[in-house]
């Protein structure tokens, strides 16, 4: 999807509006391997405005990208259901006088190439990259609650940690004789 402001000056009453299935699988591989590992089409529908020499585009991205479980580098499918809303300016200029104006809130404001071109293909990887949450489980890990373990190691959570139950601890039988001395009258 790439729009160039100058064709957008015909969009001022009623939107440009476009659905299109985005294979950003390469772009996003390339560029992220280490937290994507797979990516299907996404489905993008977009309205885009032009206003006072700005390009306003609100889009709605629908798909699912494959990323590694923070806790065992397993795959995970994640499914991606989120909008952008970004305004596009011809120059720097603009974009100060448009960061100055707080009526904008919840939008983002980003400067068109030399050209005068919009590429949102890259746009809308970038965002997809902001989706992923920093800590994504496996069903069975969070389900289960399924740690790690290897060869003499293991993952344990932060309670388990900070409060080892006592039954676990094996008792020294050279102290097994003190727990009666309290009993005898």
């Amino acid at each position: 999807m790439k729009w160039y402001l100058s064709d957008l000056k015909d969009y001022k009453a009623v939107p440009l509006s476009e659905q299109a299935e985005l294979d950003l699988k390469d772009d996003l591989l390339s560029r992220y391997a280490d937290q994507i590992l797979d990516v299907h089409p996404v489905t993008v529908q977009s309205h885009v405005f032009y206003d006072q020499g700005n390009a306003i585009v609100n889009a709605q991205v629908k798909g699912e990208i494959t990323v590694p479980s923070s806790r065992s580098l397993t795959p995970v499918k994640f499914p991606l259901d989120f909008s952008i809303n970004e305004v596009y300016v011809p120059d720097e200029a603009a974009l100060r006088r448009f960061e100055q104006d707080d009526g904008n809130a919840g939008e983002i404001a980003l400067v068109t190439d030399e050209e005068g071109a919009i590429d949102f293909d890259k746009a809308v990887a970038d965002n997809i990259i902001l989706q992923i949450p920093m800590h994504i489980l496996s069903p069975e890990e969070s389900e289960f609650n399924i740690m790690p373990t290897g060869e003499d190691w293991q993952v344990v959570s932060e309670d388990d940690f900070n409060h080892p139950k006592a039954a676990d601890k094996p008792v020294d039988p050279r102290l097994t004789k003190l727990k009666d001395f309290f009993n005898q009258d």
